[in-house]
């Protein structure tokens, strides 16, 4: 979650396509180096480096996978990082819209429970997550509640759970 801009998603999908042995084995070894070559893993999968290139190309395409450089925020100057957590009345689509939408929101997410909303914040410090949170996301039509949970320390943060 933290430092991976999700900005750019893909939009939902039906259902994710399945997955053959060989495009799960393919995600397993990017997951681990996303910078490994595609020769290296052709010979980890028994398949040419451009047989491996196409199946990547395709799951790219798939929107099944993404490769992207994941930065730690407090390196690029980003040193507040929170979880705001939304209650709602009304749609929560155009909520959650707007909020993907907004500079300095990497998450958003539609969910069940206590919560209508949970979406991330990266801010430079505290006067901008203020700012994002009281004139911006508080703003929103329809945001009745916003719940600010603040980082203070990040303990594991991991994009490899595989293919399952």
């Amino acid at each position: 979650m933290p430092g991976v801009n999700r900005k750019n998603t893909a939009p939902e999908r039906a259902a994710a396509p399945l997955l053959d042995d060989i495009a799960k084995q393919i995600i397993e070894q990017l997951q681990q180096d996303g910078r490994m070559p595609y020769s290296t893993i052709g010979k980890i999968v028994g398949l040419s480096e451009a047989a491996v290139r196409q199946r990547v190309q395709r799951l790219s395409d798939a929107g099944v996978i993404q490769i992207v450089a994941v930065t730690d925020p407090m390196q690029v100057g980003l040193f507040r990082q929170a979880m705001i957590a939304i209650n709602v009345d009304g749609p929560l689509e155009p909520v959650a819209d707007a909020l993907a939408g907004m500079d300095g929101i990497d998450y958003v997410v539609v969910c069940a429970g206590r919560f209508d909303i949970l979406c991330e914040a990266i801010c430079s410090d505290d006067a901008s997550l203020l700012e994002l949170v009281s004139t911006r996301i508080r703003a929103i039509p329809g945001v009745r509640k916003a719940e600010t949970l603040v980082y203070l320390k990040l303990r594991k943060q991991s994009y490899q759970w595989g293919t399952r």
